[in-house]
């Protein structure tokens, strides 16, 4: 069977700082068509950072949709500069959001965050060799961030408590489990 659906139209409905919505309408492989609201965003990424003590380095804060504080791994989007090269987003955000630098980023995979509605790509990276940064980069503005460094019973403990509940960060500690 061919699943290819044909784009018929689209229409941007919002772009905003993070995000752009079209609404698409589409020819499906029955002939009918139907309407597929799309989010674009311009990729992410997420940083695994163990620490020599064997903790896994997070970033405690505020997240708006969840209208609750979460622990998640660095991370953050690419910006258009840094498209073609997303560790280079990988090393601002471990600076920015927790003062560490690496000797070598390694790849561990990429993939969608949510491909029934958004195209947001991130490349999750392990950071090797973790070590106080020399020059700070600034931070953003508008994010309110706590550093904490978990060991491997302290994260079960805030998986269990719905503390961390995102794809990216459960998915650095499986990462994590493995390796160990």
């Amino acid at each position: 069977m061919d699943f290819k659906e044909k784009t018929l139209s689209t229409e941007n409905i919002y772009n905003g700082k993070v995000v752009h919505l079209d609404k698409e309408v589409v020819k499906l492989p029955n002939g009918k068509e139907a309407v597929r609201e799309v989010i674009r965003h311009q990729g992410a990424v997420g940083v695994i950072a163990i620490t020599d003590s064997n903790k896994i380095v997070m970033i405690r804060q505020w997240r708006e949709p969840l209208k609750k504080v979460t622990l998640e791994i660095p991370a953050g989007k690419i910006e258009p500069s840094e498209h073609d090269d997303p560790e280079k987003t990988a090393r601002r955000e471990l600076n920015e959001e927790t003062r560490f630098a690496a000797d070598q980023f390694e790849l561990v995979t990429k993939f969608y965050t949510s491909p029934g509605f958004a195209n947001e790509l991130m490349y999750l990276y392990h950071a090797v060799g973790l070590k106080a940064v020399k020059d700070e980069l600034p931070q953003d503005d508008d994010e309110f961030l706590e550093l904490v460094e978990l060991s491997p019973k302290e994260v079960q403990e805030a998986i269990s408590r719905g503390e961390i509940c995102d794809a990216k960060t459960l998915m650095a500690v499986m990462f994590w489990q493995m390796m160990g």
